[in-house]
Parts: C-alpha cells; structure tokens; sequence
C-alpha cells in the first residue's frame, strides 16, 4: 500500500503506518526528552551564568560585612548534559523489505520518541542517507513516513554506516552516545568494519532473528551487545535489552 501508484491511497497508507508505527513504538521504557536542562549550584564546583536570586543573599552579606563572597556561597546556573544519545543505523541492502523495514520503522520511532532530538537516523546501503540529523527536530511520525518510502537495494557498506554514525554523534554532548545498528552485518562492500566500529564509543546490534550468524560474529568480535529481533512487535523488548 506504501508503494500504490494512487498517491491518495500512498498517502493514507503512510499516515495509518505512522500511526501503528508510533504506537508501538512508545511500548517500554518512559521517554527522556531534550538536549539538557538548567540547574544551580556552587560556583566552587560548576561554571556558569550567576544565579542572582540564588546569590542575593550572601552578596548583601559580604556588602555589610565588607567581606569577599566566598565560591560556595554564589550559586551558578548550569547546564546538565542529558544522559544518552542515539545514533540508529538501518540497513537497507538488498535484504531490507517486510518485516525487515517495519522494524526498522518502529525502532527509528522508538529512538526519536525516547530521545527527541538528540538522536540521529541513518539509512545505509553502498551509501549513507541521514533521514534524521542529529539535535534536529522531527516528530516520529515524519521520520516513520520517511524511512517507510526507501525500498531495500544494493551492497551493503557497513564500514561507511560507523563512520556516519560516528560524525552524527560527534554533534552532541550527551555522556552516553550509543550506535545501535540494525542489520545483519553481512558485508558486501566497503572493506572490513571491525575497526570504524572500534572507534564508535558503543555499539549494540539489532539483527533480524532468522539472519543472525553475522551480526552475532561481529558482535562476539567486538564483545558488544547483541540480540535477534523477531518482527516489529519485538522492538520494544529488544531495545530495552541491548540499551540497558
């Protein structure tokens, strides 16, 4: 239906697609939202803007008193980084169709809700399509309607997906940035990826659950993370073992 020539019908396949797509994808854990927050502290401690509301006080002390303000008396206002970002990669070779691509729609869903917009989503063959960069904002809706609209072709360069991922995550400034591929991580093309993965700061693989020999090699290689995804009902459960 996402591929009738009717684009009415296209139309409303994708929006009903979204929808299911999104449903399922806020199953598990509660989304963390945004790219950080504010909060005080001592100055002796963090940097930042002065909180003046926060600071009055000892200021209007050390005026009376005609004594220096002390660091841990001031109070800054500061930026918390927020705890994880996430880089989804999804394989769209040749073996990417079905259930493969509902998955991958409701694991590309599932990212965007829990991270908003510190989390990117690329697709990759022989090349590297970014649907979602990194700190931009998109719903998962638009995301969902974009991924839904790539048909799966070609080789698969999993060397080159690392390094979009690595450039995507260098953007943000989130303690934990996670890679999480879903693929089967049989590499066609592009030359070995043990070492563009090496250099991610940590990866985790999603691999379909009946082609599953080469991921888990791969992952078993590297001493990562790894787990078979069965359909995309299963996304949930998957994310939230290989993410823990």
């Amino acid at each position: 239906m996402n591929g009738a020539t009717d684009e009415q019908l296209r139309k409303l396949a994708q929006q009903l697609a979204g929808r299911v797509v999104v449903d399922l994808a806020k199953k598990g854990a509660s989304p963390t939202r945004g790219i950080g927050r504010l909060f005080v502290a001592p100055a002796s401690k963090h940097s930042g803007d002065i909180d003046l509301d926060a600071s009055l006080g000892p200021i209007m002390l050390s005026r009376a008193t005609n004594t220096a303000v002390r660091a841990d008396d001031l109070a800054v206002q500061s930026w918390k980084r927020s705890d994880t970002a996430l880089c989804l990669l999804v394989d769209r070779s040749g073996s990417m169709f079905g259930e493969r691509l509902a998955a991958a729609a409701v694991a590309a869903a599932a990212v965007v809700y829990r991270c908003g917009a510190d989390c990117s989503v690329i697709a990759f063959a022989e090349d590297a399509i970014v649907i979602k960069a990194q700190q931009e904002q998109r719903s998962p809706e638009q995301v969902v309607s974009d991924l839904l609209r790539l048909r799966g072709f070609g080789v698969t360069n999993l060397a080159l997906a690392m390094r979009a991922a690595a450039q995507q995550l260098a953007r943000s400034t989130a303690a934990r940035q996670i890679t999480l591929a879903l693929s089967d991580c049989r590499v066609t093309t592009g030359g070995d990826a043990v070492g563009d993965a090496s250099a991610l700061s940590e990866l985790v693989i999603l691999a379909p659950a009946e082609d599953t020999e080469d991921a888990r090699a791969l992952a078993d290689h590297l001493g990562i993370r790894f787990a078979p995804l069965a359909g995309p009902s299963t996304v949930a459960e998957a994310l939230a073992t290989v993410l823990r």
